[in-house]
């Protein structure tokens, strides 16, 4: 690891967590320069939805390559962006009655979501947007401006103006936080400006795993509609099957006004892509532009995609059943520890959370013992104290159980630890 420590940056993460070298990744298996084999419960902070090298998309991306295919192509025409978008809109947008113009920004989540942003402020000429309590929405100015996590915030010495915070759902507890926000908005003297936009991940991914309900959302939406603000969905983590549905809205029928893609839509290839509403398309020609916007080989990909895993309802039906063996398995693993822990499940499809409520640094030392297990597994939260459940997609029940199995026996190790350090100190 000599040359990782000598020459890359400080400011490099997943690396401390997992301090081996990884050689060669397939499907849900990850592998290092030792062959030693981890089963990975992360996927790519879920970009891999699909898998590590999933043979329909390499063969389909080799395919493309032989044959010359545009790689680059700024936002020319190009037969791979044309197969995509008619693609996406006859197996995703059709099906679902939804209308979305498309437009494809730089390549990350971030620069997605600040093109929401920037249109729905250029669209209804106000400047403020309303974020939650905890949300999560990438890191350069514009979007960090509506992220919530302290630990990102702090470094960076920006002008966080034009953005208002309101606590997600359930961050009181049972009371209903759209109650809190309406009165801000009713309230000409709150000091919260109108906003052009209110932007919200229906499943709060890097804040722990908090998930809104359908009743909260369909309020949500209503609350737009009233006040002449846009909705922007931000499902650059839980979207693209994350959830069970392609979208994660879908469960409570809302039909929001953008929606930021990344992540797994480009088939486990960079790519960003922004839905809305036609109504909203008021850009000029080239006002908002990028070297990268338009991923041809990740059209490829994600293309190939959705034919294979969007045709039918296989995908999903897979997910939900995979989400009661993942759900089943961590609360009967919170059980025999709850006389150490104090812990709550939470989640949806296969995104969950498995929270430490009695200690917030237990979190990362489960992900350290689960890597001893040859397991990879991430934290998330405001202090890091949620153990974070993000496997691909694709991954099958044997190998979803055995690393449920790898997991169950880190804890089992930690909490050991914990009492034997308890019995020593009395």
């Amino acid at each position: 690891m000599r040359i990782f420590e000598n020459f890359e940056s400080e400011v490099r993460g997943y690396i401390r967590s997992f301090p081996t070298i990884f050689k060669k990744a397939k499907g849900a298996i990850l592998t290092d320069e030792q062959d030693v084999d981890y089963i990975d419960f992360f996927a790519g902070a879920g970009t891999l939805n699909y898998g590590h090298n999933n043979d329909l998309i390499s063969n389909a991306l080799i395919e493309y390559l032989q044959n010359d295919g545009v790689v680059h192509g700024l936002d020319m025409a190009t037969t791979a962006k044309k197969e995509f978008m008619e693609t996406f809109q006859e197996l995703i947008l059709k099906p679902r009655n939804l209308e979305y113009k498309m437009q494809f920004t730089g390549p990350t989540g971030t620069n997605c979501v600040e093109t929401a942003l920037k249109l729905a402020r250029l669209v209804k000429g106000r400047s403020n947007v309303i974020a939650f309590t905890n949300g999560y929405h990438g890191l350069s100015q514009g979007s960090l401006a509506v992220t919530g996590n302290n630990e990102y915030r702090d470094e960076s010495y920006i002008s966080r103006s034009n953005a208002t915070f309101m606590p997600f759902d359930g961050y009181f507890g049972d009371f209903n936080t759209l109650e809190y926000l309406r009165k801000f908005l009713n309230d000409g003297s709150s000091g919260v400006d109108l906003p052009a936009a209110i932007i919200v991940e229906t499943i709060q991914g890097e804040g722990g795993i908090n998930v809104s309900s359908a009743k909260w959302l369909k309020e949500l939406e209503s609350i737009c509609r009233e006040y002449d603000i846009l909705l922007i969905i931000d499902d650059i983590q839980v979207g693209n099957g994350r959830s069970g549905n392609f979208f994660s809205f879908e469960f409570a029928d809302i039909n929001p006004d953008m929606v930021t893609l990344s992540k797994s839509i480009g088939g486990g290839l960079p790519m960003a892509l922004l839905l809305f509403k036609p109504d909203l398309d008021q850009w000029k020609p080239g006002e908002h532009t990028g070297t990268f916007r338009g991923n041809n080989l990740a059209f490829v990909a994600s293309k190939v995609s959705l034919e294979n895993y969007w045709q039918n309802e296989d995908l999903t039906n897979a997910v939900f059943y995979k989400e009661k063996v993942l759900k089943k398995k961590l609360e009967e693993i919170a059980q025999k520890h709850s006389d150490v822990f104090d812990i709550d499940i939470r989640g949806r499809g296969l995104a969950y959370g498995f929270e430490i409520k009695n200690d917030p640094t237990v979190a990362g030392e489960i992900s350290s013992y689960a890597f001893e297990e040859q397991l990879i597994v991430e934290t998330c939260g405001s202090q890091g104290q949620v153990v974070k459940f993000l496997p691909p997609l694709i991954i099958d029940e044997e190998t979803l159980i055995e690393g449920l199995n790898r997991f169950e026996r880190a804890i089992t190790k930690l909490a050991s630890d914990k009492k034997k350090k308890l019995t020593e100190e009395f």
